[in-house]
């Protein structure tokens, strides 16, 4: 990932910072000390502040140049798949000691078809159903519980042709937030995107973002 990708992600997934830029409210060179530890987290390596700063403000200004251009609908074609009863399967790096990843991958192979593997930067993830074969696979880890986040839905949201998916998690966490609904996490695949939210609003959810999908 680029500089200006992780500025984009990291803003987008913190829905007070996203609406104090939308509203041009935010000091971009006190922003960008703010988040300049996890960028470098996530990347790895250190960081120049101005760099930042200048992802900071491209951004901020690509929110003026999408109101004055009337672009396609965001959601346009897009395919929507909702599956609750999902457990968030978090386990550091630094445990892959204990637990091999391709390991893992062989045993919920053999247990269930429906389920989501990334590889984040200090991180793997498994959003799956929460069932205790599932479960069961960890049992030798240390901390076991912290493991498991449970009472989750997914939503997969598939759009042909592709587009920018940063922009895309933006406009779904928008249209969201404006119904009281905020994102848990989001995750980019090569052909889609995963919204993850509590249970008891997945219905609600997606009814609002296929209500959208037929408007377009």
């Amino acid at each position: 990932m680029s500089v200006p990708e992780v500025v984009r992600e990291i803003i987008t997934r913190n829905r007070s910072i996203y609406d104090c830029m939308k509203m041009d409210l935010i000091n971009y060179t006190a922003l960008a000390v703010k988040i300049q530890p996890e960028i470098e987290r996530i990347l790895g390596n250190s960081v120049n502040l101005n760099t930042i700063v200048v992802a900071i403000k491209r951004y901020a200004d690509s929110f003026e140049i999408k109101e004055e251009v009337n672009e396609e609908p965001v959601l346009k074609n897009a395919r929507l798949a909702l599956t609750d009863g999902i457990m968030d399967v978090k386990f550091s790096i630094k445990d892959s000691n204990q637990i091999d990843p391709m390991t893992i991958l062989d045993k919920f192979s053999k247990i269930t078809n429906n389920y989501e593997f990334f590889r984040m930067s200090d991180s793997f993830r498994f959003l799956t159903e929460d069932m205790e074969d599932i479960r069961q696979i960890f049992d030798n880890v240390s901390d076991r519980d912290d493991v498991f986040s449970t009472g989750l839905a997914k939503i997969k949201i598939t759009i042909p042709n592709s587009q920018n998916q940063s922009d895309t998690v933006s406009y779904v966490a928008e249209i969201l937030h404006g119904n009281g609904i905020e994102l848990v996490n989001a995750f980019f695949s090569q052909d889609s995107i995963i919204i993850i939210l509590n249970e008891k609003h997945a219905s609600r959810a997606y009814e609002i973002l296929h209500s959208d999908i037929m408007r377009a």
